[in-house]
C-alpha cells in the first residue's frame, strides 16, 4: 500500500474539511457560552414538563417575562436548560415565582452566573493556555529530534507536526462554528479543556509515526526517502488505529449515554481524535516529504 502516492488526495480531503470551517468562523465565529460571554445558566425542572411543555414555549415565556433568554434546549433528563443575560438573585427568584405559576412545581437543578470582568479573563487564559501548549511542542519536537539522520531535519518534524496540530484545531473549531450557527452549540471552558486534549493527542500520536521514521532513516540509508516514508507508516498504522479506535468506542458510548453538560466536552474530543489520528498518517508524514523535495 503506497500511501504517499495518494497524499494529493488527502490534502485536498484536508481543505474540504477546513475551508467551510474558516469560512464559517470568520462569518460567524463561534458561539460563546456563558464562560465567555458572561451570562446566567439555569437548568430547572418541570413537573409538567412531560404533558407537552416545550423548550421554545418556555423561552418565550421567559423573554415575555423580561428574562432575555438567548436559548432553552430540553436535556435527555427531562429537564429544560436555560442560557440568558446576566441576571441578579432577586430577578431569578421573581422568574421563578411566574413559573411556578404558569407551570407548577419546579426544580431548581443548577443555576450559575458569570459576569463580564470574568468572562474576560477566561478568554484571555484559555488563548494563552493553547498558544504556550502550542509553542511548547514545537520547542519540544524540535529539540527531541535534532540528531535525525539526513536528507530531513529536525526543523522539518518541528513545522510537519505543528501543521498537523493546527490542522485538528481547524477542524475542530470549524466544525464547532458550524454547529453554533446552525444547532446552537456553545463553547464553555470544558471546550478548551478538550482543545488542549486533542492538541496533546495529536501530538503524540504524530511523534510515534516520527520516531519510526527516524529509526527507519538509519536502518535503510539505501532506500528513497518516500519509501522509507510509506514504510514507517505502514509499520504505525495498526497501532495508531486500535489506539484511537478504543478511545472513540468509549467516547461514544459517554455522546449517546452520559449527562448534557458533558456533551460538548465529548463531542470536541471525539472530533479532535478523529481528525488527529487522520492528520498523524495522512498529512503530517506526507508533509516531510513536500519539505524535503522543497528544500533538497
Amino acid at each position: 500500500m503506497n500511501i504517499i502516492k495518494y497524499k494529493n488526495w488527502f490534502f485536498a480531503l484536508s481543505l474540504a474539511l477546513i475551508i467551510p470551517g474558516i469560512i464559517a468562523f470568520g462569518v460567524f465565529g463561534v458561539k460563546l457560552g456563558i464562560d465567555f460571554s458572561g451570562g446566567t445558566l439555569w437548568e430547572v425542572k418541570i413537573s409538567e414538563a412531560d404533558n407537552g411543555l416545550n423548550s421554545q414555549d418556555f423561552q418565550k415565556f421567559l423573554n415575555q417575562e423580561g428574562a432575555e433568554v438567548s436559548s432553552a434546549s430540553l436535556t435527555l433528563d427531562k429537564s429544560i436548560l436555560v442560557r440568558m443575560r446576566v441576571t441578579d438573585e432577586n430577578k431569578i427568584n421573581q422568574i421563578r415565582e411566574k413559573v411556578t405559576k404558569k407551570f407548577g412545581k419546579i426544580e431548581d437543578l443548577r443555576l450559575e452566573t458569570v459576569g463580564p470582568a470574568i468572562s474576560k479573563e477566561l478568554t484571555y487564559k484559555a488563548l494563552l493556555a493553547v498558544g504556550l501548549a502550542t509553542i511548547a511542542i514545537v520547542l519540544y519536537v524540535t529539540w527531541s529530534f535534532r540528531m535525525v539522520p539526513q536528507p530531513t531535519s529536525s526543523i522539518a518534524f518541528g513545522f510537519c507536526t505543528i501543521f498537523a496540530l493546527v490542522h485538528d484545531i481547524l477542524i475542530v473549531v470549524g466544525i464547532f462554528a458550524i454547529l453554533g450557527r446552525f444547532f446552537n452549540i456553545e463553547v464553555d471552558t470544558l471546550f478548551i479543556t478538550a482543545l488542549l486534549t486533542v492538541i496533546g493527542f495529536s501530538v503524540h500520536d504524530t511523534i510515534v509515526v516520527f520516531d519510526r521514521i527516524r529509526e527507519n532513516l538509519k536502518k535503510h540509508k539505501d532506500l528513497a526517502f518516500e519509501s522509507v516514508i510509506n514504510n514507517s507508516l505502514l509499520e504505525t498504522m495498526a497501532r495508531s488505529l486500535n489506539t484511537s479506535i478504543t478511545a472513540i468506542f468509549v467516547l461514544t458510548a459517554l455522546l449517546l449515554f452520559g449527562g448534557a453538560t458533558i456533551k460538548i466536552f465529548i463531542l470536541a474530543l471525539l472530533i479532535g481524535i478523529i481528525s488527529g489520528t487522520y492528520s498523524s498518517i495522512f498529512i503530517a508524514a506526507p508533509l516531510l516529504v513536500i519539505w524535503n523535495k522543497i528544500f533538497k
